[in-house]
């Protein structure tokens, strides 16, 4: 029976199998081909033009189309307005060239920028890889790498919206698995890897910079527990960082006549979130592209005073009762982990998605509680991006694609308790 067992489980076909799934190109490939088949297969690319498709992009498509036009970055919304800091600039400056070469708002620049989104999401079978293998075990970086690719409500945001999602997602990914390994490196080169990199995701997605604070203290800590300098490092990763997000600054400066970082908007995202009739959601109706008065506010005071009377009157709102702000905050970071409701969707479809968000966010929870008791690698690590990159939303409103960015973390975290799971039970 001993030899039995031994031939079978060294069957060359077993170990084929075995090593066919725990190939990290295979996975990324495969990922990349459901991707790109969805989009072809669901005909996504086309996007509807009943609204000038603005669906196409929303703001970063419309200043895509600026750029592409010669009028520079500028007319986030329906009408021309002039120069714009409403958006961090990488996204829409890759739109822009996509609608130079293949035409603006053509199914020929649809396709090309899923499959960018697509390829970004794919890649991010590695990082996840890299990054569950070094916290876990090899077994979760594989289960967590299929877990990424396969999973449909991941192909849902590459395949379907252009936005910089899935490549926020991505730069997020590399930079944590990045921050776990920095204590082993050496020489100048990740320190300047470790800056430039900030950089890039800082002008593709400000909000996410919340994170690096956590990111840079964790770096130093490990260096110091493994008695190696930091210093010169992060002057150096600063340096490249402020090298890269600098010009953009000066930008809007030499534009707008005031220092602001990189974007101009948070005004308005705040007065989004609270005001009259506030109720922890987005209170879209409130959005320039939704409200004519507003617009018309927008367009007759321009950018930076519209977004100041817009803070003023958010401010206000909220010293006018704390208890109702502190109540909305609550709700928000409820409707951040189970979904938000969705005015006028009611049916079971809405109430799956949320139950099966909310699912999710239990099980992450879980694994890093578990993790944090058997004092996994980086556990730590996991939960500071688990508090503070959704901490701004909180404030102001909450979107499902709000939660994008720190899913392939969260799928590493799942898929690390159902395992852990499954092996206590075989062991029981």
């Amino acid at each position: 029976m001993h030899n039995l067992r031994g031939e079978v489980s060294s069957h060359p076909y077993r170990i084929w199998r075995a090593k066919w799934r725990a190939s990290l190109p295979r996975i990324v490939l495969i990922a990349l081909i459901l991707r790109l088949g969805f989009i072809a297969a669901g005909h996504t690319y086309r996007f509807r033009s009943n609204d000038a498709n603005f669906s196409f992009g929303w703001e970063m498509g419309r200043i895509g189309e600026s750029l592409a036009a010669g009028e520079g970055f500028s007319n986030p919304f329906n009408e021309t307005t002039g120069p714009t800091a409403w958006e961090p600039p990488l996204y829409p400056l890759l739109i822009g060239e996509v609608f130079r070469a293949f035409g603006i708002y053509s199914p020929t620049s649809a396709i090309v920028l899923l499959a960018f989104s697509s390829l970004c999401s794919a890649l991010t079978c590695a990082p996840i890889f890299l990054i569950a293998r070094r916290c876990f075990s090899e077994k979760v970086a594989v289960g967590s790498a299929w877990a990424w690719a396969l999973l449909p409500n991941v192909m849902h945001w590459c395949t379907r919206i252009v936005w910089e999602t899935s490549f926020s997602a991505f730069l997020l990914a590399v930079i944590f698995w990045f921050s776990l390994t920095m204590e082993e490196r050496e020489g100048w080169k990740p320190w300047a890897d470790f800056g430039a990199l900030w950089g890039f995701l800082a002008l593709t997605n400000t909000s996410l910079l919340a994170f690096l604070p956590a990111a840079g203290v964790w770096v130093w800590h490990r260096r110091w527990r493994a008695g190696k300098q930091s210093l010169g490092g992060v002057v150096l990763a600063a340096v490249l960082f402020f090298a890269c997000v600098v010009p953009w600054v000066v930008r809007d400066y030499r534009v707008f006549g005031q220092w602001m970082f990189i974007r101009s908007n948070f005004g308005e995202e705040l007065r989004l979130g609270n005001g009259p009739g506030a109720n922890g959601t987005w209170m879209e109706y409130l959005h320039p592209t939704q409200n004519m008065l507003e617009m018309r506010r927008y367009r007759e005071m321009g950018e930076i005073a519209y977004v100041a009377e817009r803070k003023r009157e958010a401010l206000a709102f909220i010293r006018e009762d704390y208890g109702r702000f502190l109540w909305l905050d609550v709700k928000r970071f409820v409707y951040f982990w189970a979904g938000a409701p969705r005015p006028g969707h009611t049916s079971e479809l809405d109430f799956l998605k949320n139950s099966l968000f909310l699912a999710s966010s239990v099980l992450a929870f879980w694994g890093l509680g578990r993790a944090l008791r058997k004092r996994q690698p980086g556990a730590w690590f996991f939960l500071w991006l688990m508090v503070l990159v959704p901490l701004v939303y909180y404030f102001t409103f909450v979107q499902a694609r709000y939660r994008v960015p720190i899913e392939p973390e969260l799928a590493i975290l799942c898929v690390y308790l159902v395992l852990e799971a499954e092996g206590r039970r075989k062991a029981a």
